[in-house]
């Protein structure tokens, strides 16, 4: 028989997460949570965790926790957006850009406190998320992110990495980031803003941000905003790879937004296209382009967050 996840606090979590983070820290988070009754729920892969926060969603948990980083709070994501089941965010992953941006405390036991502490007082924070639509509709087309959608050199270098058996760690990204240099490819990238406006260019990649940071507190949308109902669009114009080596470090502050072959846009909803570019939402694949992406308030509702940046 099914577990009854009703009224029911449920976790999700991936023991290798975070490099091991979440694994050495699993027992203390679930232990601080302790006075809610934490149900762990059963997911080894990606597909099981889909299907079982899903379940947990549609039996009207009392929230979902996610424990590790951006790519598991994707994972639960797409079943509590749009729906009345908050979502609670435990930072443990290898990056943590969306519990930065909400105001999530860094540290894992502060933030399984703050959890419980809105759920004694009913309290919750209202964020946006951005629903992603394919212009085929087929069955479980639509999907949705929270932080930021890439497109172009930054995702093919995390699809790479995503390739790559060797070496481990952090060393096999910086591998991709050298392949990719060295094949660096230039994308015919169209975007339509709100229907009203059409961008039509060559750019070595793009990002739609409802969140300002990914890849580890790279501010690539430094000025998104969760809570305002737009999604704010980076897009980084044919450079030479000598320029672009010196651009990236500009991404920790933000700066690199005053390059003159950067350009920044602002929309509600937006299609984009680009032939041929790889595609990622919280660092997590999404398919092909073309895609049309629509920023909806209120989508999420937050545990232990204030809605602000923590940084």
């Amino acid at each position: 028989m099914p577990p009854d996840y009703t009224q029911r606090l449920v976790v999700l979590a991936h023991p290798q997460a975070g490099r091991g983070q979440v694994g050495r820290h699993l027992p203390s988070v679930l232990e601080a949570l302790g006075p809610a009754d934490p149900l762990l729920l059963p997911a080894t892969t990606r597909a099981d965790a889909l299907r079982v926060v899903a379940a947990a969603v549609a039996a009207d948990a009392r929230g979902v926790i996610a424990v590790g980083g951006d790519g598991t709070a994707h994972l639960a994501l797409q079943a509590v957006a749009g729906t009345p089941v908050p979502l609670g965010l435990v930072p443990l992953g290898t990056g943590n850009d969306l519990a930065d941006a909400v105001g999530v405390p860094k540290d894992p036991a502060a933030s399984a406190r703050a959890i419980l502490a809105d759920l004694a007082s009913g309290r919750t924070t209202t964020i946006d998320a951005v629903r992603i639509e394919r212009d085929e509709p087929s069955p479980g087309a639509e999907s949705w992110y929270a932080a930021i959608l890439s497109v172009g050199f930054d995702s093919a270098v995390n699809a790479r990495a995503n390739r790559m058996r060797w070496p481990r760690g952090p060393r096999r990204y910086d591998l991709a980031i050298l392949a990719e240099l060295a094949r660096l490819r230039t994308y015919r990238l169209t975007l339509r803003l709100d229907d009203t406006t059409t961008v039509e260019t060559p750019a070595l990649l793009a990002a739609i941000g409802n969140t300002r940071s990914y890849g580890g507190g790279m501010r690539m949308c430094p000025a998104a905003d969760p809570t305002d109902g737009l999604l704010d669009v980076t897009v980084v114009e044919p450079v030479s790879r000598l320029e672009l080596i010196r651009v990236k470090p500009r991404l920790y502050s933000g700066t690199h937004v005053d390059h003159p072959a950067v350009r920044t846009y602002r929309a509600a909803r937006i299609h984009a296209d680009a032939p041929g570019a790889a595609v990622f939402a919280d660092g997590e694949p999404a398919g092909a382009l073309p895609l049309a992406l629509t920023a909806v308030r209120g989508a999420v509702r937050l545990l232990g967050a204030t809605g602000q940046p923590s940084s």
